[in-house]
């Protein structure tokens, strides 16, 4: 498919230049990021600095997962309601990211937070349920605004400049904790989140909107022939295409790809910490300065290497060789004392890592309906996070009975597993099948996007 071209100025409307769409969402997900770093892995490595048992760390990350699961009831709300003078999802963006905002400055008010986990956990919640609100929110925009032939490239952005807002987060929100206080350093983190609030109140998703709803403006004839009207119909046709076979042999994978992630996130800072003896300020400097090479190799290639090789031969090779790196690592304890060689498997893992999530989103798009895109896109992701918080709590409940070698056999058999189901992915019969639906109703027309 030939590429568009890149207009380089930007433009109000988010439909009316590649840059300010590639510009808007990076910044929206370097949003999702910042809290990302402190919650995930800061707050881990300090509990586990500060003696936390690991079924008190896992139990804190199982919960601030939990909310990352209601994407899936989220997005047919935001499909069914909005105000569509200010475009079909953009209220809903800046309503996410408000939330955002106010609980991830609360989080820093949590009294005697290294012996009040309950209270860590309840404020952890709330700034993950606005996370997925404006995340679910900022996916549905991109479906509607962003053309099939940037897709690719967009995922790299967003994903790339996601994993470096949640490194540099860590790195920084660990050594403000370390030296001016846990309350003082994320309320300093709090401000860059604030700041990015000026994207989604400054573009528009098409021109004439309104900024905010008392401005001058009125809804896009295109915003109104696509916005949905029916219930009935919504789920009628998420049911409809997610009962495909590729489509629910994709609904495990993505399951298994959150215990996955949720494993690795999970033992990455206990393990280094309780068990190798570094600080928190070890594992954080390590993480973000590997993950903001990393999140750099998925901007400016993992997308094109997903477009240029295919997905399901892509997909193949990553999970082959995370396979391959974790289950070497599990049987070769001899080395853990090497500092060289754990930085070398946590490179290593985290460049996968981030090529994989590339490519699952890319293949996920691509099974999408057009119809219910937003709708059938959150499905997966959200059944994602409800396999990360299972893996999160996995964590605790196998470290309790068995040695860090055989975790690290049980994380290995996740990708070989997904190894194994994605041979059973056909993107050209599910199209083809998808080609075949017959609209009910006029108002479930798929979003059409404008190009350049």
């Amino acid at each position: 498919m030939k590429p568009s071209k890149l207009k380089f100025k930007f433009s109000k409307s988010l439909t009316g230049s590649a840059l300010s769409r590639y510009f808007s969402f990076s910044a929206l997900y370097i949003a999702q990021g910042i809290p990302e770093g402190i919650l995930f892995f800061a707050l881990p490595a300090w509990l586990a600095m500060n003696d936390k048992s690991p079924v008190d760390i896992a139990a804190f990350i199982g919960v601030i997962l939990i909310p990352w699961s209601f994407k899936v009831i989220i997005a047919p709300l935001m499909d069914r309601f909005t105000i569509l003078s200010m475009g079909r999802k953009r209220p809903w963006v800046i309503f996410g990211q408000l939330g955002l905002i106010l609980s991830f400055l609360s989080i820093g008010f949590v009294p005697d937070p290294l012996n009040n986990i309950s209270g860590l956990m309840i404020v952890g919640f709330s700034i993950s349920f606005f996370g997925a609100f404006q995340d679910v929110a900022t996916d549905g925009m991109a479906v509607d605004v962003i053309p099939e032939e940037e897709q690719a490239r967009a995922n790299g952005l967003m994903w790339g400049t996601k994993i470096i807002g949640t490194s540099l987060s860590l790195l920084v929100g660990t050594a403000l904790i370390n030296s001016l206080g846990f309350t003082t350093a994320i309320s300093l983190l709090s401000i860059s989140v604030a700041i990015i609030m000026i994207v989604p109140i400054y573009f528009t998703e098409r021109p004439g909107e309104k900024i905010m709803p008392w401005s001058e403006g009125q809804a896009n004839t295109e915003s109104k022939s696509n916005q949905l009207k029916s219930w009935t119909e919504i789920l009628k046709s998420l049911y409809r295409v997610t009962k495909l076979h590729s489509s629910l042999i994709f609904v495990v994978i993505s399951f298994v790809s959150g215990i996955l992630f949720g494993l690795m996130d999970t033992l990455l800072p206990i393990f280094t910490v309780q068990e190798l003896g570094w600080t928190n300020t070890d594992f954080s400097q390590l993480f973000s300065i590997i993950n903001v090479i990393a999140g750099i190799f998925g901007m400016v290639i993992g997308g094109y290497l997903v477009d240029y090789f295919g997905k399901i031969k892509m997909l193949t090779i990553y999970l082959g060789l995370i396979t391959a790196v974790i289950a070497i690592f599990a049987f070769t304890t001899g080395l853990w004392a090497n500092t060289i060689f754990i930085c070398g498997f946590m490179f290593i893992y985290y460049v996968l890592y981030i090529f994989l999530s590339i490519g699952i989103f890319a293949s996920g798009m691509q099974l999408c309906w057009k119809t219910v895109a937003a709708t059938q896109f959150t499905l997966y992701m959200a059944l994602s996070n409800m396999g990360r918080a299972s893996g999160s709590t996995l964590v605790g409940i196998l470290k309790e009975s068995y040695s860090w070698e055989v975790v690290f056999v049980v994380t290995a058999l996740m990708p070989l597993i997904m190894g194994v189901m994605v041979q059973f992915i056909n993107f050209k019969n599910h199209k083809k099948k998808v080609d075949s639906f017959k609209v009910l109703d006029h108002t479930l027309v798929a979003p059409h996007v404008i190009d350049d």
